[in-house]
């Protein structure tokens, strides 16, 4: 029984504080046929210019080792886009106040949050084919971000959010 409890902890465990992402793809497209890309000329990510360089920087390196290497005249292009967002924290240490008598038991109890709210980033990565003009594909990322990490912090956590990000690309049908 113990060691049930450590395994469904475990599992919870294993699912939280991660990036999660989701995909859309035009099922028309062939995306083999894709091999140069390029940063979307007027991108405005919302992130600081220190943030976006680090995030694009990640987003590039990514995308040639799934061979596609930046070019002036590019098959696609790479718009990334954010938003802020806060959560209250998950965190709740529970109290509760029971009692009994004969055959009636009464109990009160309730949860006092830990901490103060949970910032998030949503990340929107479009790539636009440039000769159709036309959204191809589509990868929405949600993660935690912290405004106080350290640069080395804030470029891990992009580099974890551009691998689960193209987690989904290319698309398998």
């Amino acid at each position: 029984m113990k060691l049930l409890k450590i395994c469904c902890l475990c599992f919870i465990m294993s699912g939280c504080g991660g990036p999660r992402a989701a995909f859309d793809y035009d099922e028309q497209t062939n995306f083999s046929t894709y091999n140069t890309i390029s940063i979307y000329p007027e991108v405005q990510s919302g992130l600081s210019e220190l943030d976006e360089n680090r995030l694009l920087n990640s987003m590039e390196s990514a995308l040639q080792e799934r061979n596609l290497s930046t070019s002036t005249t590019p098959d696609l292009y790479l718009n990334v886009y954010t938003e802020q967002y806060q959560e209250p924290s998950r965190n709740r240490l529970g109290v509760g106040i029971g009692g009994s008598g004969g055959n009636v038991g009464v109990g009160v109890s309730g949860g006092i949050p830990l901490g103060g709210p949970e910032s998030f980033l949503q990340l929107t990565f479009d790539l636009i084919d440039v000769e159709r003009d036309e959204l191809v594909w589509q990868a929405v990322v949600n993660s935690k971000f912290n405004p106080n990490w350290s640069p080395v912090q804030r470029q891990q956590q992009f580099d974890k959010i551009v691998e689960e990000a193209l987690e989904g690309y290319p698309p398998k049908r």
